[in-house]
């Protein structure tokens, strides 16, 4: 990963940022131990966030391959120096791990260690993680250990800061779990009360064809190809709803075939034309991405269900290393102002939410009679 060692307040400020500039919990977890690696010239770096169970419920490393990782095996349990760390919170810096009488040793595929620093990561009272180095590159004193003091007083100030940027990540997905509850709740309410209204007035149309089929064969005719069409009308209101309800592939698609899957299905669903084109973008992180999608949803949401809009286009460009979203249609647009004051929001302050969740910036053009432009920025990585 790294050349050398960086020293300096640039090497510490560049570690801090970079731990800051996350959301998911798995990408600040990576971020802290990279930093720690880097940051203190250390051949192997590891966190481990414990759970209720006596084990790890994430555990992250830097410095060991993807296939040696896999024939090391499980992850490890709360046992020996990292229990330590965990129950009574103390930095633990050692010549040689192995040498402990609290170590009880590793899996045959486990690399080799001698030298050792460790800290837990607290938020406040509570232990939240663990944060150890191992194999300094460095010459070691004879029949000590090469991490220094200093080394200690750098891991420490990096724990601390990683506590803040552990919990905030916590906080956004939580917030995020929310915000697809509320979202799931709002689209079961919808989606009752759009296709229970047609599954009701086909039941009403079905009777009313059974009763005409003897006496009057024509106007039960008509009533049967009325049936076919709120048939029809219902499946595309399912259709639409389960492209909202379905979580976005974005992992395996990626942001642009999401969104261009989701837009293919809308436009078949619904009388306005909506197209979408998303050439010259590229790959965001993943919080970003996510943030886009969601903004894209809620915005097309609010142009196909209530703006009566004859077309909505949605585009995607890169515009330095972030990316810009537009969402415009030709519907009767609202005055924004007098939206706020009236306490009727149409989705703005959850979109306005998640931009600056990733520090992006949401931008809403509308009038009365002119259609409505919705435009979201993100920076990229």
């Amino acid at each position: 990963m790294s050349q050398g060692p960086r020293s300096g307040l640039s090497a510490v400020s560049a570690a801090l940022l970079a731990m800051s500039r996350h959301l998911e919990v798995r990408d600040v977890l990576k971020t802290i131990v990279a930093s720690a690696r880097e940051l203190l010239d250390a051949e192997y770096a590891a966190l481990g966030v414990p759970d209720d169970h006596g084990g790890f419920a994430q555990f992250v490393v830097d410095g060991v391959d993807d296939a040696q990782w896999k024939a090391i095996g499980p992850l490890p349990r709360q046992h020996g120096i990292l229990a330590a760390m965990l129950k009574e919170a103390r930095p633990e810096r050692l010549a040689d791990v192995r040498a402990d009488p609290r170590f009880e040793g590793w899996p045959a595929a486990h690399p080799d260690m001698s030298d050792f620093l460790g800290l837990p990561i607290r938020d406040g009272d509570e232990v939240i993680g663990a944060l150890f180095l191992a194999n300094k590159k460095c010459p070691k004193p004879d029949g000590g250990c090469g991490f220094t003091e200093d080394d200690e007083e750098l891991l420490t100030i990096l724990a601390q800061h990683a506590a803040i940027a552990l919990t905030n990540a916590r906080l956004y997905e939580r917030s995020r779990e929310l915000t697809i509850a509320e979202e799931r709740s709002r689209l079961a309410h919808e989606l009752h009360d759009a296709v229970s209204q047609k599954l009701f007035s086909l039941r009403l149309t079905a009777q009313a064809a059974a009763a005409l089929v003897d006496r009057d064969p024509d106007r039960a005719k008509g009533e049967l190809q009325q049936v076919a069409a709120l048939a029809a009308e219902a499946a595309d209101e399912l259709r639409a709803a389960v492209v909202e309800l379905r979580p976005a592939a974005l992992d395996e698609d990626g942001l642009v075939a999401t969104l261009r899957t989701q837009i293919q299905v809308l436009d078949r669903a619904h009388s306005a034309r909506v197209t979408f084109d998303g050439r010259g973008a590229r790959a965001l992180p993943a919080a970003q991405e996510e943030a886009v999608l969601r903004v894209a949803q809620e915005a097309l949401h609010n142009a196909l269900r209530h703006s009566g809009a004859a077309r909505v286009d949605v585009t995607l460009k890169r515009r330095g290393p972030g990316a810009v979203l537009r969402v415009t249609d030709d519907g009767g647009g609202f005055e924004p102002r007098a939206t706020r004051r009236a306490g009727r929001h149409l989705g703005l302050v959850s979109m306005r939410d998640r931009t600056s969740g990733v520090g992006g910036t949401l931008t809403v053009e509308s009038a009365l009679g002119e259609g409505t432009t919705i435009e979201m920025e993100v920076p990229g990585g």
